[in-house]
């Protein structure tokens, strides 16, 4: 059974950081892609960071230079680094592990809260 599961959700303030971690299980990275989305209240789920297994890396421009995406292949983990976090980053952020075709797998999300 696959299971993603993320943590690192929290309260800041603006300006602060946090890191989101997402832990997999029952598969591993090979050939596909990880991604963090995230929504806010009364939103629809926005895609906020890919990275493939070749490592290329993609961003939506609103957090570009803030945000950074990495994953551990060893840990069949991925984390979202966030930085310089504004109020309109507070949303529940969510681990997605895909591979067109094949499968596509949620986490059950983490809070972030980013007071001004």
């Amino acid at each position: 059974q696959v299971q993603l599961v993320e943590s690192g959700g929290g309260l800041v303030q603006a300006g602060g950081s946090l890191r989101l971690s997402c832990d997999s299980s029952g598969i591993g990275f090979g050939f596909n892609t990880m991604a963090w989305y995230r929504q806010a209240p009364g939103k629809q789920r926005e895609l906020v960071a890919t990275i493939t297994n070749g490592e290329s890396t993609n961003y939506v421009d609103s957090v570009k230079g803030r945000f950074s995406i990495s994953r551990d292949k060893a840990k069949n983990t991925a984390y979202l680094q966030m930085n310089s976090l504004k109020p309109e980053d507070t949303a529940v952020y969510y681990c997605n592990l895909n591979r067109p075709g094949w499968y596509n797998y949620w986490g059950q999300g983490t809070q972030v809260i980013v007071s001004s």
